[in-house]
C-alpha cells in the first residue's frame, strides 16, 4: 500500500499542502514562521513533502541527499526540531483522513494502512531528527571555530607593534588560543612589541592572570616584548589583594598609555603636527 500512498501524494499533492501548510502555522511556533515570507514557507513545505515522497520513490542515495539538504535549510532558518516532528505527525493525520475518505476501505484495509504509514514514516522521522542533531552539531562546531577565531586576534597597528584586544572571561580552551594567536602573529608580523589589552575582561582571578602572564612570558622567548594594558583600578587592586607578581611586565592603565610606550621601545614617539587643531 505504500505506493498506493505515494501515488496519493502526488495526484492530490497540492491540495495537501495547502491544510498541511495551514494545520503546520496553527501548531508550530509563530516566531520561526514570522521572521520568513510566505513564499519562503510554502517552498520549504513543498521540500518536506517532496522529501517525505522521495522515501518511497527513490534511492537511498537520493532520499539521504534530500533529508541532508532540508535539513540544512531549517538549520539556517532558524526552526526548531519540532518543526518536523509536528510536521511528519500532521501529515499522517491528513493523508490517513483523505485517503479513508476517498476510499472505501474495509476495516483490515484500513488497519493495514494505518501500519503501512508508521512503518513508513516513523524511520523516516528518526532518519531526519539523526540528520538535523548531526547537522546542528556541525553547524554549531563551525560557528564555534568562527568565534574562537575572533575571540583573541593580534592585529599589526604599527610597524613592528601589535595589539591583542581581548574582551569577555578568559577560559582554559581560550588561554591557549591566546598563546598560539599570540606566538604565531608576533612571528608572522615581526612584532617588536605585543600589547595584551584587558580593557574588556571583566574579572582577573588568580587562574586568568597565570594565562596572561605565561603568554607574556611565552612572547619574550621569540625575541618580542609583552605589555599588559587597559588595566582598571578595581583589577589592579585585585590583583594586588592576590599577591600576583606583574614585576616583570610594563603595565599600563589604557591602551593609548600603551601604544606611546611601545612607540618609545621601538624609538619613535607620536608629535603634533604644525598647524594640527
Amino acid at each position: 500500500m505504500k505506493r498506493e500512498i505515494a501515488q496519493y501524494i502526488q495526484n492530490y499533492g497540492g491540495n495537501m499542502l495547502d491544510e498541511w501548510m495551514v494545520e503546520m502555522k496553527e501548531k508550530g511556533d509563530s516566531r520561526s514562521f514570522n521572521t520568513i515570507s510566505d513564499n519562503v514557507f510554502s517552498n520549504m513545505s513543498k521540500e518536506f513533502l517532496d522529501v517525505i515522497v522521495s522515501n518511497i520513490v527513490d534511492s537511498n542515495e537520493i532520499y539521504h541527499e534530500k533529508v541532508k539538504d532540508f535539513a540544512e535549510s531549517i538549520i539556517k532558518l532558524g526552526w526548531p526540531l519540532t518543526y518536523l516532528t509536528t510536521g511528519i505527525r500532521v501529515f499522517q493525520s491528513i493523508i490517513f483522513e483523505k485517503m479513508v475518505t476517498k476510499n472505501e476501505y474495509t476495516t483490515e484495509q484500513i488497519k493495514l494502512l494505518v501500519l503501512d504509514l508508521e512503518d513508513w514514516l516513523a524511520p523516516l522521522q528518526d532518519q531526519m531528527i539523526d540528520t538535523y542533531s548531526e547537522t546542528w552539531e556541525k553547524t554549531i562546531s563551525m560557528q564555534k571555530v568562527a568565534l574562537q577565531e575572533l575571540s583573541a586576534p593580534l592585529i599589526p597597528v604599527f610597524e613592528k607593534i601589535s595589539i591583542m584586544p581581548l574582551v569577555g572571561t578568559i577560559d582554559t580552551d581560550r588561554a591557549r588560543l591566546i598563546m598560539e594567536n599570540l606566538l604565531g602573529g608576533a612571528v608572522k608580523h615581526r612584532s617588536d612589541v605585543v600589547l595584551i589589552d584587558i580593557t574588556g575582561v571583566p574579572v582577573v582571578d588568580t587562574m586568568v592572570a597565570h594565562h596572561i602572564i605565561q603568554a607574556a612570558d611565552a612572547v619574550r622567548l621569540v625575541g618580542a616584548k609583552c605589555m599588559i594594558v587597559g588595566i582598571r583600578p578595581e583589577i589592579a587592586q585585585t590583583i594586588v589583594n592576590l599577591g600576583i607578581n606583574l614585576n616583570h611586565i610594563t603595565t599600563t592603565s589604557t591602551l593609548r598609555k600603551g601604544i606611546e610606550k611601545a612607540l618609545e621601545y621601538t624609538n619613535r614617539e607620536i608629535v603634533m603636527m604644525e598647524g594640527a587643531n
